[in-house]
Order: C-alpha cells, then structure tokens, then sequence
C-alpha cells in the first residue's frame, strides 16, 4: 500500500445532496438553508441534485435523515435548524438529542452528513452565526461526499488487485 495523502475536494458537480431542515426557530432555519444552498450552488451542486425536506422541530431531523439514507440517492445530507435556549431543561435534551442521532445516522448508514443545527443562548446568537454555518455545511457536505467516493475508490482498486 502507498502512503500519501488526499486533498480536500470542494467540487460539487455531479453529487447528490439531501437537506433535512426544522420549521422551528423558522426566521434561523430559513437562513441556514438559504446559505447552505448558495454554497452549494456555489460549489457547482446542480438544483436537480438536492432534495430538500422540512420537519416540525430538531428532534424529527435524524428519523429524516435515516429515511433518506436508506434510499441510498444521496452522495451526502445536511441537517439545517436552530436549537435556541429558553426556561426549561428541554433546549439540553433537545440539543443532545438532536445531535447524538444525527451522528448515529451518519456512522450507521455510512453517508457523510453535515449538523448545521445551532444550539444557541439568544436568538441573535442564532441569527449572527446562521449564515456561516449553512456555507460551512454545504462545504462540509461537498467535501466529505468526495472524501467517501475517493475512498471507496481507493477500496475497490485494493480489491482489485
């Protein structure tokens, strides 16, 4: 085996992309998904390979993202939404929640999947960071999308061999 390395690949052209968004928070939601979608386009991802679906909150993201998984359609998802604190103990289980089976979809299932879902104290907090984050999902997205096709590449010419 050769030992080198991979560069990052941002070139979204020819990937499938699934975004999972929350209706909660919608003002932030809406701002995440708005940025992940310009990079996305920026990033050369056509609008006929990215399939966008809505949910009511974050705890109903990862039962999206499992589903669409399982289609096997998708080259990587994204999870778009905004966790913002109130009065109760509920934003912790909702912000764990939310990101522990987002994670699990993404090592169970093998498809790299991006958590542009916020977790903030103020909604100013959320609506000062919701651009970036949507940009640096959708970057996210692209990258390790290529990362999982290289390397199933490099899997089946080792096969090969």
């Amino acid at each position: 085996m050769t030992i080198g390395s991979y560069e990052s690949n941002f070139d979204g052209e020819g990937l499938r992309i699934g975004i999972v968004q929350s209706r909660f928070n919608e003002d932030v939601s809406h701002g995440l998904l708005a940025s992940c979608l310009a990079e996305l386009k920026h990033l050369g991802v056509q609008d006929e390979d990215i399939l966008h679906v809505s949910v009511p909150g974050a705890l109903e993201i990862p039962l999206a993202l499992q589903n669409m998984a399982q289609t096997d359609q998708f080259d990587a998802l994204v999870a778009v939404g905004a966790v913002i604190r109130g009065e109760t103990y509920h934003f912790e289980l909702v912000a764990n929640e939310s990101g522990a089976g987002i994670t699990r979809v993404g090592l169970d299932s093998g498809i790299p999947i991006a958590n542009a879902v916020l977790t903030t104290e103020t909604e100013e907090q959320a609506e000062a960071r919701m651009a970036a984050k949507g940009a640096e999902a959708a970057r996210a997205a692209v990258e390790m999308a290529n990362l999982a096709i290289a390397l199933e590449e490099l899997a089946e010419a080792a096969e090969d061999e």
